[in-house]
């Protein structure tokens, strides 16, 4: 048996509502408040979820879908 290092990843989305006078502004203050911790995703709903292999070397792997 050999020793596999596996990552997964996973996008998480959930919507959030801010008020501003443009959207960059909009930008701006969603960034912050997630900063802040005021915004959170988890729990969120996953909308793509992806894994490879990290090691052995020689074994890498290209992200695959899942």
């Amino acid at each position: 048996m050999k020793k596999y290092t596996i990552a997964i990843e996973e996008t998480v989305v959930r919507e959030f509502e801010v008020y501003a006078g443009n959207s960059e502004e909009a930008m701006k203050i969603a960034e912050k408040k997630y900063r802040n911790g005021e915004f959170i995703l988890d729990p969120g709903e996953v909308q793509f979820t992806q894994m490879c292999i990290l090691k052995p070397a020689s074994e890498v792997t290209e992200w695959s879908e899942f």
